[in-house]
């Protein structure tokens, strides 16, 4: 944070990029005072196929409701090289920069953009598809599904040429201070934690929480269960066993068990979430209404 810090000077422009999902749950508050705080702002929320069109309505009124949000806020899918979002960026960013005091930046030509915001949330894959989009060139920064793939601390990344736009992109960063474990598992949940440090069970079993309060069942068909079910033990032997996921297990005296592998069975409910393939699901749907 200290060296993003020190790098202000040099910046005309903060975009800090998070999850659609969780548009409340996470975000970094030394954020607004440290750093965005100072700075235009964007707020780009990625993934937004993976949530309802309405539901991206309530989140734009619920934020520009709320002291100390943005109100420029860009919904994008990366994944899209036709997202109408990502089309956005550039120029909101342009329009922004040339409407503000640019203090000692004044005479410079180039424009300078720093992306922010928790690990996974797709900033390397905002910076490669809007380098992709206004310079026709691709692999600009590593993008990963485990959290903290940007290892690198401020890299200037070349992403348009007229007019002239530079992205440092950034490790990163969470809060310190995880509030609440509800906060830690929704996440984990969608990859801003990596799995094994909360523990895919522990996720999956948050998930079927949610689902069934959502009264999305979908997770019926796909663990091969008769009907819904509170209990996670059930619902992932059920899984393991529908899908063949077996683990050998040492016994006391010495012989081998085959066990169901609920491990595996929490690893592909969590895929199945995190790909859209038990719908769409807003997690801080609690929060924006």
């Amino acid at each position: 944070m200290k060296q993003m810090q020190q790098k202000l000077k040099h910046i005309d422009c903060v975009i800090e990029v998070h999850d659609a999902r969780i548009p409340l749950t996470g975000r970094n508050n030394d954020f607004r005072t440290t750093i965005s705080g100072i700075k235009p702002h964007i707020l780009v929320l990625n993934k937004q196929d993976l949530i309802e069109r309405r539901t991206a309505d309530t989140i734009l009124r619920r934020l520009r409701q709320q002291d100390g949000e943005p109100q420029n806020i860009i919904f994008t899918n990366c994944k899209n090289q036709n997202c109408s979002g990502v089309r956005k960026v550039v120029p909101l960013a342009h329009e922004l920069i040339c409407g503000s005091d640019r203090y000692n930046r004044t005479t410079e030509k180039d424009f300078c953009i720093m992306i922010i915001g928790v690990p996974n949330v797709g900033k390397s894959s905002l910076i490669n598809a809007l380098r992709n989009r206004h310079l026709h060139r691709k692999g600009a920064s590593q993008v990963g599904a485990l959290a903290g793939v940007t290892r690198s601390v401020l890299n200037r990344i070349r992403i348009s040429q007229d007019p002239s736009v530079y992205l440092l992109d950034t490790p990163g960063i969470l809060e310190p201070n995880i509030g609440d474990t509800e906060t830690g598992l929704r996440l984990a949940l969608v990859s801003c934690l990596q799995d094994h440090l909360v523990g895919e069970e522990l996720i999956a079993d948050y998930l079927l929480y949610l689902l069934n309060k959502q009264q999305n069942f979908r997770y019926v068909e796909l663990l091969g269960l008769a009907e819904p079910t509170d209990s996670i033990a059930e619902a992932l032997v059920g899984g393991a066993v529908h899908h063949g996921k077996t683990i050998r297990m040492k016994q006391l005296d010495g012989t081998v068990a085959i066990r169901p592998d609920v491990v595996a069975a929490a690893k592909l409910m969590l895929k199945a979430f995190r790909t859209g393939a038990l719908g769409r699901i807003m997690l801080d749907e609690d929060k924006i209404n």
